[in-house]
């Protein structure tokens, strides 16, 4: 068990970038954009802001780590329960996204949580749903 949490706070921490004040999703969801759901996805690994989290999250998205040559996968409810024991907690790291690919359908950004001995590297995919644009999977590596 303390290896699993371990785990998620480690996928929490690679998926956390860039801040900016979480903002309430609207009922017709004119906030779900993918600044939005990227913003929110980093505000919440980064810095534990867990707002509107759950909201960007699709229900059946999912995260995969890469430990080794080990690899884990999480569910939505897991990664939630993870990063809401870990509400309100600064990471100690210096973070960047990157728009790998974008088009009207799908979005790809590269989100690199760099710490003081490794750096965490998040590829988050969103996609444009009919609720508007949601990560539907997030693959994290270690260097």
């Amino acid at each position: 068990m303390k290896t699993l949490k371990t785990i998620a706070l480690a996928l929490i921490l690679v998926v956390t970038f860039g801040a900016a004040k979480a903002n309430p999703v609207k009922a017709d969801n004119e906030m779900l954009t993918v600044s939005h759901a990227v913003n929110t996805y980093v505000n919440a690994m980064v810095h534990g802001q867990v707002n509107d989290l759950a909201v960007v999250i699709d229900a059946n998205a999912k995260f995969t780590m890469l430990r080794g040559k080990k690899m884990l996968s999480f569910t939505k409810a897991e990664i939630l329960g993870s990063v809401q024991e870990n509400e309100n907690v600064d990471q100690d790291c210096t973070t960047t996204t990157t728009v790998r690919e974008s088009n009207s359908d799908l979005t790809v950004v590269k989100v690199d949580m760099k710490y003081a001995g490794f750096t965490r590297t998040n590829y988050v995919t969103l996609a444009n749903t009919t609720d508007g644009w949601k990560i539907t999977n997030v693959y994290s590596v270690f260097k």
